[in-house]
C-alpha cells in the first residue's frame, strides 16, 4: 500500500525533503540494529569512533539528499556479525578490507549489469518471502532483547501502539524520552557519568597505512564474500522492492542502488568507518515512526556528524542512555512493518509454498533463502507447463 501524503502539520520543505517533528522521530527508526552493531565495533573490535560516526554522518546526509526517501544506511549484518564474535582473530584491518572488497564487488555487479538481470530473475514470492522472513527474525530479536527488562518493555509497547498515529506526539520520541529517564533511575551512576562527557574536536584519520594486502584478502574471503548474498537479497533487492511499493512517485532501480552500495563503503573505507549498506528492514524502521521523506535520513546524519566530530570519546556512553528493552521495541515494529508487506503476492498454491519456504530458510539465513525459493519457484514453474 502507498504511503500516505505527508503530515499537514507545520513543516521546513528543502531539497524534495520535509524537515518536521515526524520525520526527526522517524529519523530514529533505524537504531535497534545500528546501536548494538556501532558499539560493538567499538568496544570490542577497537576501531576509532570518530571513522564510524562521522562517515555514517556524511553518507546519511548524502543518501537522504540523493534518493529524497527513507532509504537507511546501516551496518553489513553479516560481516559485523561475524567480527564482533572473533574480536581475536578479526582485526580492524581485517574490517576495513571487507569493506573495500564490498564496494568493488558492488560497482562490478552494477556497471556489469549482473545486479539488473539478478533482478529480472527474482520472483515475485521469494523476495516477499525474504521480507516476511527478515521482518520475523526482526520481532524475534527485538524480543530478546526486551527479556531483561520485560516490564519496561511491555510499558514501551503499549505507548508505542498508542501513538503510532499521532502525528502531534511522536512514539519514537516518547520511546526515547522513557528510555533515558529509565536509564537514570535504574542506574543513576549514569548520571555522574555524564558529567564527565567533555567536547572534543576530532577528524577521522586515512586508513591506508593500517590496512595490508593480507587484511584485504581474509577481509574478502572470511567477512566480505559471506555478506554478497545477504546484501543482495535485502539491501539491494528488497530495498528497491520495498521503496517502489511505498514511494511509486519516488522509484529507484536495483543498478543505482548496487552502485550506491560500492560508493558508500569506499567512503567508508577511508575514513576507517565499517562495511555499510542499506536495508528493507531499516527503511521499514523508519517508515513506521514517521519518516517519509530523506529528511529523516538528513537529520540523523547531522546528528551522527556531531558526535563524531565532537564527541566521539563520550558515544559508548551515549549510547547506553537507551536501553536495551527500549531498542527491541524499536526492532520489534521494523519487524511488523516489513511483515505487513508481503501480502500482494497471487493466492496461486505455488507462490504461497515459494513464500513459506523462503521465509523459514530466511529467519535463518537470507543468502541461502534467495537460491533456495529462486529453485523452487522454477522447479513448480517447469512442472506447471509440462502438466
Amino acid at each position: 500500500m502507498t504511503v500516505k501524503a505527508l503530515s499537514s502539520i507545520k513543516r521546513v520543505i528543502f531539497g524534495g525533503n520535509v524537515y518536521n517533528t515526524t520525520e526527526f522521530a522517524g529519523a530514529f527508526g533505524d537504531l535497534g540494529t545500528l546501536i548494538p552493531f556501532v558499539v560493538g565495533y567499538i568496544v570490542v573490535n577497537k576501531i576509532d569512533p570518530v571513522g564510524i560516526l562521522v562517515s555514517l554522518g556524511i553518507l546519511k546526509i548524502f543518501v537522504g539528499l540523493y534518493f529524497k526517501t527513507p532509504v537507511p544506511i546501516q551496518p553489513m549484518k553479516a560481516i559485523g556479525a561475524s567480527a564482533i564474535a572473533n574480536p581475536g582473530t578479526v582485526s580492524p584491518g581485517m574490517i576495513w578490507g571487507s569493506g573495500l572488497f564490498s564496494a568493488i564487488a558492488w560497482i562490478v555487479l552494477a556497471l556489469s549489469g549482473a545486479v539488473e538481470w539478478l533482478n529480472r530473475i527474482t520472483a515475485k514470492p521469494v523476495m516477499r518471502g525474504i521480507m516476511l522472513g527478515l521482518g520475523i527474525s526482526f520481532m524475534i530479536q527485538g524480543l530478546k532483547m526486551m527479556s531483561d527488562q520485560w516490564l519496561v518493555a511491555v510499558i514501551a509497547l503499549v505507548i508505542a501502539f498508542l501513538l503510532l498515529a499521532n502525528r502531534r506526539l511522536p512514539a519514537m520520541l516518547v520511546l526515547l524520552c522513557m528510555g533515558i529517564i529509565t536509564s537514570l533511575v535504574l542506574n543513576p551512576t549514569l548520571l555522574g557519568q555524564l558529567k564527565q562527557v567533555s567536547v572534543q574536536f576530532r577528524l577521522p584519520e586515512l586508513v591506508f597505512d593500517k590496512m595490508g594486502w593480507r587484511d584485504f584478502i581474509l577481509g574478502a574471503l572470511v567477512l566480505g564474500m559471506p555478506q554478497v548474498p545477504l546484501t543482495l537479497g535485502n539491501a539491494v533487492l528488497g530495498t528497491v522492492a520495498e521503496n517502489n511499493e511505498l514511494f511509486p512517485d519516488r522509484p529507484v532501480t536495483v543498478r543505482k542502488v548496487a552502485l550506491d552500495h560500492g560508493l558508500i563503503n569506499i567512503v567508508s573505507f577511508v575514513m576507517g568507518g565499517m562495511p555499510l549498506c542499506h536495508g528493507a528492514g531499516g527503511m521499514a524502521g523508519h517508515v513506521r515512526f514517521g519518516a517519509r521523506t530523506g529528511g529523516a535520513l538528513v537529520i540523523l546524519g547531522v546528528i551522527m556528524l556531531v558526535l563524531g566530530l565532537f564527541f566521539s570519546r563520550s558515544v559508548s556512553l551515549l549510547f547506553n542512555m537507551i536501553p536495551s528493552a527500549i531498542l527491541g521495541v524499536i526492532l520489534f515494529f521494523a519487524g511488523l512493518e516489513l511483515a505487513s508487506i508481503v501480502w500482494d503476492i497471487s493466492t496461486k498454491k505455488e507462490d504461497i509454498y515459494v513464500l513459506l519456504v523462503t521465509t523459514g530458510i530466511a529467519i535463518i539465513n537470507i543468502g541461502i533463502a534467495f537460491v533456495a525459493g529462486l529453485a523452487l519457484y522454477y522447479a513448480l514453474k517447469r512442472k506447471v507447463v509440462k502438466v
